[in-house]
């Protein structure tokens, strides 16, 4: 293969890495770095614009997202000033218009607006930035920053040119508007000498996706002629985002292929045969193709690095089981890595019954059998040096705890897999503090119950091979989801707790999901008339407690004499294990719980969720939350309860979850419905995010050749010494922060 070659780096231009403060002065710099957190001059250079606005397409009103920090362009129509009667001063109303024809003005107010009120005159076109709020059911804008355009006021022929180059939108931040951004990036262009900007691309790549040249594309992507200028340069940055990031990771994937781990083949009559031998049911053809896939990746001498995803009860488990059972005939030790007490302990129990004798160690279970052993942070401290002593002199061949795993003092005498169960959880700091236990690296399998678009998982979980579980087992039965609109309907309030009372009268048991925990005893008001205000009542809504639901339901009629008991994050862990215990034995009806039940918990005779204030959940949590019911060959009902008027935009969250089971399907409508930052870890505006330029959905097959791409690179030239300008593209812009947000999961 030829290798493609650059100039040295040190002819690499030097100005992009300047304080900003050297080209646009010291107060413009410190504003920079307190809004935007940008520091340097090629920091602000890839502050890249959000959207453009043609001048003449004025903003749909209609359209503007509620509690949320926007720019828009409009035309005032009208204003009136008057005093306030509570206090000192006036109020300033302006209306704007976005020029539809359809009936789409709003109300802008400002106190003490006096240069608002000399300012926007009826007529004026001008950008406001600020966050949209309710009032009175109408959207408005409360003191907004705004800047007046050029308009009617410049000669006929600057009008005309002016009109037709479109307008910039940069991320924003209340006290930084995105006019603010485009002064210091007007500042900066004529400063630099963009064409000795070393490009991060080869040429072959560049030539293949016909990208302009580098110099040309930072221009356009800031001061477009006209609206079919920018396309061509965001094009460019996509791809060229793209490369960098999945060279970066391509980088670790390397990197580990290439480290030196010990192979655990299968063994001939070990534990893993006769636990399959006894397994009460069939595997489904997925779990067969992607346990035979993990099986030949932990035979192999490097370590296997994999992400295991799947829908919540498709199967996991066993999986990770059946490879953990590998490695223990092997010779070696597993650590399986859970979130929370609750869930390690449900692990422990789950994987217990599956093992059966053969997780009762030699002396009970026979010459294949292994022991189990369960460190957490809650454990006495003795049972947590008998955890210790197992796990370090290879006594127990399964090692199931929390973050308690990752402490100094704890060893393996010979650790050849680490499961980590929820990845999102866990950051890459603990993952590798887990994994330097090991004599050699460990495998690695994480697993996660939370599906996550195939483009996607190549970004952020780009350092590993993805499985996907699509298939659920024999047996499970099928969830329906309603949504239940007390706004609309408050007299489904009561039908709620008849269904709940329905449920435990046919013998099985219910799950209430409360947002927050609620005051102790004695801190604060209990209730008197449910979980929230009545709809419509004027009073503000607080977010259901856990602590008030529980002393409410036990006042409802249609719940008397039924079992009602708490669980939340503040119980020692052994009342919220006994409080598990109870509800798993069938002693407890209705459990009143946070979501320490989101993941892993399992209880076969739990056939309703009812999820109070389900607007102040995400789709993913809320896919994850009800899939704890329905696990027993009872069908399962999910109710989200929302007091939220029609048309706020949670509402449509809760009916795409209610739409669908498909959690591959919701993730994608999560990203659409929500921008993708909120997802991937990255913040809504200002500074920098984990993605500039690109989309993980509308940039994936772009994602694809860039990882191929990356692939071909680092296959050649793993670092990057023939690809200086990619390699400082990737130290500049794949920051600590961005890494972070790449391998979070």
């Amino acid at each position: 293969m030829t290798l493609m070659t650059y100039s040295d780096p040190s002819d690499a231009y030097t100005d992009l890495s300047l304080e900003l403060s050297r080209l646009v002065g010291v107060a413009t710099a410190k504003s920079v770095a307190k809004a935007l957190e940008i520091s340097t001059v090629g920091e602000m250079l890839h502050q890249f614009p959000r959207r453009y606005l043609a001048r003449g397409d004025l903003t749909d009103l209609n359209q503007l997202p509620v509690d949320e920090e926007v720019t828009i362009l409009a035309r005032v129509v009208g204003l009136s000033t008057r005093y306030m009667q509570t206090r000192k001063g006036t109020i300033s109303d302006v209306v704007i218009t976005d020029n539809s024809g359809r009936p789409s003005s709003l109300k802008i107010s400002f106190f003490n607006g006096f240069k608002a009120q000399k300012e926007l005159q009826p007529g004026v076109l001008a950008m406001f930035s600020g966050k949209v709020s309710l009032y009175g059911g109408s959207k408005s804008l409360t003191n907004p920053g705004y800047v007046l355009l050029p308009d009617d006021e410049l000669a006929e022929h600057e009008v005309e040119v002016q009109a037709a180059k479109p307008v910039p939108i940069y991320p924003a931040t209340a006290k930084f508007p995105s006019w603010k951004t485009e002064d210091v990036i007007s500042a900066l262009l004529p400063a630099l000498d963009l064409g000795r900007v070393p490009d991060p691309v080869p040429a072959k790549f560049a030539a293949r996706e016909k990208l302009m040249p580098l110099w040309e594309a930072y221009e356009l992507i800031h001061k477009p002629t006209t609206m079919e200028d920018f396309p061509r340069a965001r094009k460019r940055f996509r791809y060229q985002e793209a490369l960098a990031l999945q060279t970066s990771l391509a980088q670790k994937r390397f990197e580990a292929v290439h480290q030196d781990a010990t192979g655990r083949p299968l063994r001939d009559g070990g534990l893993l045969e006769a636990f399959d031998a006894q397994l009460p049911y069939t595997l489904t053809g997925g779990q067969r193709e992607i346990g035979d896939l993990i099986a030949t990746e932990v035979t192999a001498g490097h370590p296997m690095h994999r992400l295991l995803q799947g829908e919540v009860g498709s199967g996991k488990t066993v999986i990770a089981l059946r490879a953990m059972l590998q490695v223990i005939d092997a010779g070696g030790q597993a650590a399986f890595l859970a979130p929370t007490e609750v869930l390690a302990a449900q692990h422990l129990h789950s994987i217990s019954a599956l093992l059966g004798s053969l997780g009762a160690g030699p002396l009970l279970g026979g010459p294949n059998a292994t022991a189990l052993t369960l460190l957490t942070g809650s454990l006495p401290v003795a049972a947590r040096k008998k955890a210790m002593l197992a796990a370090a002199s290879g006594e127990a061949g399964i090692v199931i705890g929390t973050h308690a795993l990752l402490s100094d003092h704890v060893q393996f005498a010979d650790l050849g897999l680490i499961v980590v169960d929820e990845q999102h959880r866990f950051g890459v700091e603990q993952r590798d503090s887990l994994r330097s236990k090991a004599l050699k690296p460990p495998h690695l399998l994480v697993m996660t119950a939370t599906p996550i678009p195939r483009t996607v998982a190549m970004t952020v979980f780009g350092d590993l091979e993805v499985s996907e579980l699509t298939e659920l087992p024999a047996g499970r039965a099928p969830i329906s989801t309603h949504v239940a609109p007390l706004a609309e309907h408050p007299s489904w309030e009561g039908r709620v707790w008849e269904r709940t009372r329905e449920e435990v009268d046919a013998g099985h048991q219910v799950y209430v999901v409360c947002p927050k925990i609620g005051e102790e005893p004695g801190e604060g008001p209990g209730p008197d008339h449910g979980p929230g205000p009545a709809p419509g009542s004027g009073e503000e809504r607080s977010m259901a407690a856990v602590l008030d639901v529980v002393q409410y339901l036990r006042g409802v009629p249609a719940l008397a004499g039924t079992r009602i008991q708490a669980l939340h994050g503040r119980l020692d862990t052994g009342d919220k294990q006994g409080t598990m215990a109870e509800f798993a034995a069938g002693d407890i009806d209705v459990l009143v719980s946070t979501t320490v039940i989101e993941v892993g918990v399992d209880v076969h005779n739990a056939t309703l969720m009812v999820i109070l204030d389900a607007d102040r959940f995400g789709m993913s949590q809320l896919h994850q939350l009800r899939g704890r019911v329905g696990r027993g060959g009872h069908p399962g009902t999910c109710l989200l309860v929302t007091s939220l008027e029609p048309g706020h935009p949670s509402r449509k969250r809760l009916a795409a979850v209610a739409a669908t089971i498909d959690g591959f399907v919701l993730a994608r409508e999560d990203l659409e419905l929500r921008r993708e930052g909120d997802i991937l870890g990255a913040r809504q505006s200002g500074g920098r995010t984990g993605l500039r330029m690109l989309s993980v959905l509308r940039d994936g097959d772009l994602i694809e050749r860039a990882r191929a791409d990356a692939t071909e690179i680092v296959g050649a030239d793993p670092l990057l010494e023939f690809h200086p300008a990619l390699k400082l593209e990737i130290e500049t812009y794949v920051t600590e922060k961005n890494e972070a947000f790449l391998e979070r999961g």
